[in-house]
């Protein structure tokens, strides 16, 4: 898993195939080096939906993997996102409980003394 902080500086029309299968490429602009990049990534089936959602100069955080292949000798890299956020704000929900803090718990009970 990697993560990519930018600016959307590009969306591509989506690509559906003839065998249903659909991806939607998109450029971030990276600002935390000194030399900006212009990175190009993917969304590949029902991850397209995301895509949908960006607009130009959108500052985004962005989590994706990275697949290479060969075909016919040459070798091919893509970046395959799966997780888009806004930069700056967490995903809804969370994943990790609240901290646990032993002044919250309540004893039913004096103690024994």
């Amino acid at each position: 898993m990697y993560e990519l902080n930018g600016t959307v500086k590009e969306i591509f029309e989506e690509k559906t195939f003839g065998s249903g299968f659909n991806v939607r490429e998109f450029v971030v602009t990276t600002d935390a080096d000194k030399y900006p990049q212009d990175i190009c990534l993917q969304c590949v089936k029902e991850k397209v939906e995301m895509v949908n959602k960006l607009n130009k100069g959108d500052k985004v955080k962005i989590s994706f993997d990275l697949r290479g292949r060969e075909y016919q000798g040459r070798y091919f890299v893509n970046l395959n996102a799966w997780k888009v956020e806004s930069a700056g704000s967490s995903p809804a929900g969370g994943d990790e409980p609240p901290p646990y803090d032993p002044g919250d718990e309540v004893l039913d009970e004096e103690p024994p003394f």
